[in-house]
């Protein structure tokens, strides 16, 4: 089958595509025909060789997301069979092989069957995305209805699918983004409010729509630029979820203090068994509900795996960037 392989770390060129043995699944796996690979950020860090959380034996196929069709099963398999409709998150599950590829074998509790209405594409959008927007709203913040939640950086993968998650449950949105497309973007997702990336005039309007309170909650993708900020708007005893950061910086704790204000860190390897099932189910009756639809901001070859890669890194793209599999 092809996929694609890193055998040396290095930047997006040492993404190669290749022919390698198709795998096979052993008890309670899967192997999963795929349409469509979804890419991440830390896909880009593992490339390089310097993410903390896995450094891979080489050669090693990339990508923990993606959509396609049950192909084989291993014994102890109950609630799928061959010719379902499914979704691949694996980052936390056993992998014979990634997302990157024609066909991958995972653990059986990391594929969930795909809406009829989802396409492939969306499919593959889901794993990290959705279960890090779920992660950073209900076991992080825990946010309730009613509450109002802004979400940095909205127009992105995870950003889009946490708007709909908050609208969803019944809290009001304020999402940020940079161009004119993000703003439609942010605003079709379900955002109550669309506001440009922290500026003066945007803290300013975000305490006027909040009767100057602030959010409840925030979610910081750029917690080096904007966790200072994060802390002088955020409400009494609300909640700032870091799930992204690029550089170090100087706070004063004493913001903190005069809130009473929590920052909480989040890294989806932490999520323990019972919380990864329980967000895959989530996001499965989201799904199933109509609240979650991912946006597909790029789709590209297989092949050009180093090119989404490129992209990626450069944050250009709204919504998600998906690599099809023929």
């Amino acid at each position: 089958m092809k996929a694609i392989q890193i055998t040396e770390f290095g930047g997006p060129e040492v993404l190669k595509l290749a022919d390698v043995r198709e795998p096979t699944p052993a008890r309670n796996e899967v192997r999963v025909r795929l349409f469509a690979a979804g890419v991440n950020p830390n896909e880009t860090y593992i490339r390089t060789g310097t993410y903390s959380f896995l450094i891979p034996d080489l050669p090693y196929t990339p990508g923990f997301d993606g959509a396609g069709i049950v192909d084989a099963i291993g014994d102890g398999v109950e609630h799928l069979k061959i010719g379902d409709r499914v979704f691949v998150a694996a980052l936390l599950a056993k992998r014979n092989t990634g997302t990157y590829a024609q066909k991958v074998v995972c653990d059986a509790h990391a594929v969930h069957r795909l809406p009829d209405a989802i396409s492939y594409q969306a499919g593959a959008s889901l794993g990290i995305p959705a279960l890090t927007a779920y992660r950073a709203l209900f076991h992080r913040a825990k946010i309730k209805p009613g509450e109002t939640v802004l979400i940095h950086g909205a127009s992105g993968g995870v950003g889009v699918l946490a708007v709909q998650m908050a609208k969803g449950i019944g809290a009001t949105v304020i999402g940020t983004a940079s161009t004119e497309d993000g703003f439609a973007l942010v605003k079709a997702s379900g955002a109550t409010h669309v506001l440009h990336h922290i500026t003066e005039d945007s803290m300013s309007a975000i305490l006027s729509l909040t009767n100057d309170r602030g959010p409840d909650v925030i979610i910081e993708f750029l917690a080096n630029v904007n966790l200072e900020t994060d802390l002088k708007i955020i409400a009494p005893y609300g909640r700032i979820v870091v799930v992204g950061n690029r550089g170090s910086l100087e706070i004063n704790p004493r913001l903190a203090m005069m809130k009473e204000a929590d920052i909480l860190g989040l890294a989806l390897w932490n999520a323990l068994p019972h919380e990864y099932k329980e967000s895959l189910h989530a996001v499965e009756a989201f799904l199933e509900s109509g609240i979650l639809h991912p946006e597909i901001g790029v789709e590209l070859p297989l092949e050009d795996a180093a090119k989404a890669h490129e992209q990626i890194v450069s944050q250009k793209a709204q919504g998600k960037i998906v690599l099809a599999i023929d």
